[in-house]
C-alpha cells in the first residue's frame, strides 16, 4: 500500500537504491527478485515487466522474473522476436505499438490472451556482452526517453547484482553459465535434475516436504527455493535450527508465550510460527526435536492450531511447513524416539538429497569454481581459478562433508593461495585413511560419517567395542581437547551446533 502512495520518482530511486544495497551487501538475488518484476513495472506506470536472461550454453532466452500469471517460464530461441534482437544487437529499443513492428512475434502473447502494445527493451550488458533484457510492456501513452534513461541504470545495476549470483558470464562470450536451476543453488548432473524436478512441483503447492540428507548437502538453500518459488515468496520465510534451541524453551520458541507463562516472561512473545504466518516455516534437523514436543507439533502440522505457552486461547497459523533431517526418521520411529504419526504427516512429499560424492565431477567443479569467485571477492584477492592439477585432486576426495567441506575447503585455499591460482597444495585435502589396526578402529568408521565436516591432522582411533553413543562422545570430547577447550571451535570443527556438542559430552 505504501508503493502505491510513492510517486514515480521514489519509487524509481528506491528501487535502483535497493539493488545497490544488494550488490554491496551479497544479499541474495532471489530475495529482492521476488517482487522485482511487479516494482519495476509500477516503477514504470507499465502493465508487466519481465527479467530475461541469456543461455550461454543453449543460446535460449529464458524469463528469470515476470509478472506473468499464465505460464512458469518462457523460453524463446536466439535472435527470435523483439528481446531476441535486443539479446543479439545489444539496441535499446521503444516502440509504442508492438503489432505494426516486424521484429515483434506476438506468438506467446496469443499464447497467453495477452495483448501487447508498447513495449520498453533494454540490453543487460556486463563487461561487453549481453546478459539478458529488461523488457517493460504497456505504458499508456507510451515509454519516454525519461523511461529509457531510467531503465538502463536500472539494466545496469541488474547486470552488476547478476556478477553476485550462481549465473556466471564468461568475458570472451555473451550469456550466462547456468549452473544450477535456482539461485545459489549449483550442479546441473542428473541426480540434482530429479531434485530440481520435485522441488518445482512441491512449489507449485502448499504441501508438506521433508528434506532428507547427509549434513552440508544443501538443505537449507533447497527449502528457501521451495518458499521462494511458491505463492508464498512475498511472505516470511523463518527458519529454526531445531539443534540450537535449548530443551526447556523449545515449545516458547516455536509457540510463543503469554506474559506470566513462567519466572522472567514479563511480556508477551510470539513465537516462530506465528512469525512465519502466511509464508513458509522451515524446521531445520527435525529429528533434534524433544519427543514430549513432537506430540504438539503433530497437532500443529494437522490443524494449524496451537495455544501459546500459558495461554489457554487456540491460535491458528497458514504456513507451509518444510522439513529438514539428516538422521533416518524411520530407524528412529522404529526406536521409539520419533512418533510415528509425525513421521508420515510430515513426508507428504519426501525429497532425498544427493551427497556430493556421488553427484560427479562436473559438479564438484563448477561448485568449486563458483566459491572461488565468491571468497577471492569477499577478501578482495583479485579473480582466482582453479590451476590444471586441482581438478583430479578434487575429484579423487570423498568429501565427507559434502558441499560445507568443499566450500570451506575454497576458502582456505583462496585465503592461504599466493597467486591468482588455486592448486592442489592449497586445497591441503588428505588421503583417504587406510583400514584399521587389528582392535582399533579409525573414528569415521564409528560415527555417522555425515556428522563430521573436516577430519583432524592425526586420526583419532577408539576401540572397536565402544558402543556409537560413546564413541560420539569420546571423538566430541578429543575434538574439544584440540581445540583448547573452545566450545565453538570444536562444535564447527564437527559441523554442529554447541547445544549438540554439549549433548554428546553429556550423553
Amino acid at each position: 500500500m505504501l508503493a502505491e502512495s510513492m510517486s514515480e520518482h521514489e519509487q524509481r530511486f528506491e528501487l535502483l537504491a535497493d539493488l545497490g544495497a544488494m550488490i554491496a551487501g551479497e544479499v541474495e538475488l532471489d530475495d529482492l527478485l521476488a517482487t522485482f518484476a511487479t516494482r519495476v513495472a509500477r516503477a514504470l506506470g507499465a502493465d508487466r515487466a519481465t527479467l530475461w536472461l541469456l543461455d550461454g550454453a543453449t543460446n535460449e532466452i529464458r524469463s528469470r522474473v515476470a509478472t506473468l500469471p499464465e505460464l512458469p517460464e518462457l523460453r524463446v530461441p536466439s535472435g527470435h522476436g523483439l528481446v531476441g534482437h535486443v539479446a543479439r544487437t545489444g539496441e535499446l529499443v521503444n516502440i509504442r505499438d508492438a503489432g505494426s513492428d516486424p521484429r515483434w512475434s506476438g506468438q506467446i502473447a496469443q499464447a497467453i490472451g495477452y495483448k501487447t502494445t508498447s513495449i520498453l527493451s533494454v540490453p543487460i550488458v556486463r563487461r561487453n556482452h549481453v546478459r539478458g533484457v529488461l523488457q517493460v510492456l504497456n505504458k499508456p501513452n507510451g515509454f519516454t526517453t525519461h523511461d529509457e534513461d531510467f531503465a538502463r541504470a536500472l539494466a545496469e545495476q541488474i547486470g552488476r547484482a547478476i556478477d553476485y549470483t550462481t549465473l556466471r558470464g564468461d568475458d570472451t562470450q555473451r550469456g550466462l553459465s547456468m549452473r544450477g536451476r535456482f539461485n545459489h543453488v549449483i550442479g546441473n548432473s542428473p541426480e540434482m535434475a530429479q531434485v530440481y524436478e520435485m522441488i518445482v512441483r512441491a512449489a507449485q503447492t502448499d504441501a508438506t516436504v521433508l528434506l532428507h540428507g547427509e549434513t552440508g548437502t544443501g538443505k537449507g538453500l533447497l527449502a528457501r527455493a521451495i518458499h521462494v518459488n511458491s505463492a508464498r515468496r512475498e511472505q516470511p520465510f523463518v527458519h529454526v535450527d531445531c539443534t540450537t534451541l535449548p530443551a526447556a524453551l523449545v515449545e516458547s520458541e516455536l509457540f510463543g508465550h503469554e506474559r506470566g507463562a513462567y519466572t522472567g516472561a514479563d511480556t508477551r512473545v510470539i513465537g516462530k510460527v506465528e512469525t512465519a504466518n502466511g509464508g513458509t516455516l522451515f524446521l531445520d534437523e527435525l529429528g533434534e526435536l524433544p519427543l514430549p514436543l513432537q506430540g504438539k507439533l503433530l497437532r500443529f502440522v494437522q490443524e494449524r492450531q496451537f495455544e501459546r505457552v500459558g495461554g489457554r486461547e487456540t491460535q491458528t497459523a497458514d504456513v507451509r511447513l518444510v522439513a529438514a533431517t539428516n538422521r533416518d526418521l524411520a530407524a528412529l520411529v522404529t526406536q521409539g524416539q520419533f512418533r510415528s504419526d509425525l513421521y508420515y504427516r510430515l513426508r507428504v512429499v519426501e525429497i532425498s538429497l544427493p551427497p556430493l560424492r556421488t553427484r560427479g565431477g562436473d559438479d564438484i567443479v563448477d561448485l568449486a569454481a563458483h566459491f572461488a569467485t565468491q571468497f577471492s571477492r569477499r577478501y578482495r584477492k583479485g579473480p582466482m581459478r582453479l590451476a590444471d592439477d586441482a581438478r583430479p585432486a578434487l575429484l579423487s576426495y570423498s568429501w565427507p562433508g559434502n558441499v560445507r567441506e568443499l566450500e570451506n575447503t575454497i576458502e582456505r585455499a583462496v585465503v592461504m593461495s599466493q597467486g591468482p591460482t588455486i592448486r592442489a597444495k592449497d586445497l591441503a585435502l588428505r588421503p583417504a585413511l587406510g583400514p584399521a589396526d587389528s582392535g582399533i578402529i579409525n573414528i569415521t568408521q564409528t560415527i555417522p560419517i555425515q556428522t563430521l565436516t573436516n577430519l583432524p591432522d592425526a586420526a583419532i582411533s577408539l576401540p572397536a567395542d565402544l558402543p556409537l553413543d560413546e564413541a560420539e562422545r569420546r571423538y566430541a570430547k578429543a575434538i574439544l581437547d584440540r581445540a583448547g577447550g573452545n566450545q565453538s571451535a570444536a562444535a564447527r570443527q564437527l559441523g554442529i551446533s554447541r547445544n549438540k556438542l554439549a549433548r554428546l559430552l553429556k550423553s
